[in-house]
């Protein structure tokens, strides 16, 4: 018993030193990490990122993203196909190699609706801005951080769920314990099926006072199957 007691005090004394965060504590320590300055509200920028995926040509996209005005451009590159589209104040343009006197075959086979559209400036906007999009409208955080081993690494999970008009995903996100950096999310649309998808982040870029993950790779969460990774080539 003389030899048990230390290891009990060891272990409260620890664990006490390292109490886990509740969840909107540890979203600000994650914002605080990625986006120190605040500026994510105020972004206006170009992103250029290169899309590897299995026995496909790479995609080439870039972008920019004008948050205040509501405006987003892509021209996005794979093989011969190259298309061009916009999203300003609700409305759209879209091109195909330069033309846009489109057939409605056309537009269907390279998507080139307006509601396509203003989907990839919500996926875009999305994805480069977490951890900062969890304070949006709609977004719900669970109170309840846990501990997970990932792949061998330690994280704090935090859950974020929606209102149904703004997704019907549940989400979580794997915050590294020492620097709260984000290094890995997944989604399920059913977790009861296991379906949806995990993303690994890898390194970072400084864009505009901001830590951005340069690097996604997307795996399904039922078979690991690799799907494809989104490089970050440049972004100012």
């Amino acid at each position: 018993m003389k030899h048990l007691l230390p290891i009990l005090l060891f272990v409260i004394t620890f664990t006490s030193c390292n109490p886990i965060p509740d969840g909107e504590a540890l979203l600000n320590k994650s914002i605080a990490y990625h986006d120190p300055e605040g500026n994510w509200p105020q972004f206006k920028g170009a992103l250029t990122i290169e899309l590897t995926t299995p026995d496909q040509p790479v995609r080439n996209s870039e972008l920019t993203l004008n948050l205040p005005e509501n405006r987003f451009t892509a021209k996005t590159t794979r093989d011969t196909i190259v298309t061009y589209r916009e999203f300003s104040h609700d409305s759209c343009t879209f091109e195909l190699n330069g033309r846009t006197d489109l057939s409605a075959e056309e537009i269907e086979a390279h998507r080139g609706t307006c509601e396509r559209t203003e989907m990839m400036k919500n996926y875009y906007t999305y994805l480069y801005g977490l951890p900062m999009k969890l304070r949006d409208p709609g977004t719900h955080i669970d109170p309840q951080v846990t501990r997970k081993t990932f792949q061998g690494q330690e994280y704090l999970v935090l859950k974020a769920t929606y209102d149904p008009e703004v997704g019907k995903d549940t989400w979580y996100f794997y915050m590294n314990p020492e620097t709260y950096a984000m290094e890995v999310y997944q989604f399920f649309h059913d977790e009861n099926e296991v379906d949806g998808e995990y993303i690994i982040l890898k390194d970072l870029m400084e864009v505009q006072g901001m830590r951005i993950p340069k690097s996604r790779s997307w795996y399904t969460n039922k078979e690991d199957k690799f799907l494809g990774t989104d490089l970050l080539v440049n972004a100012k």
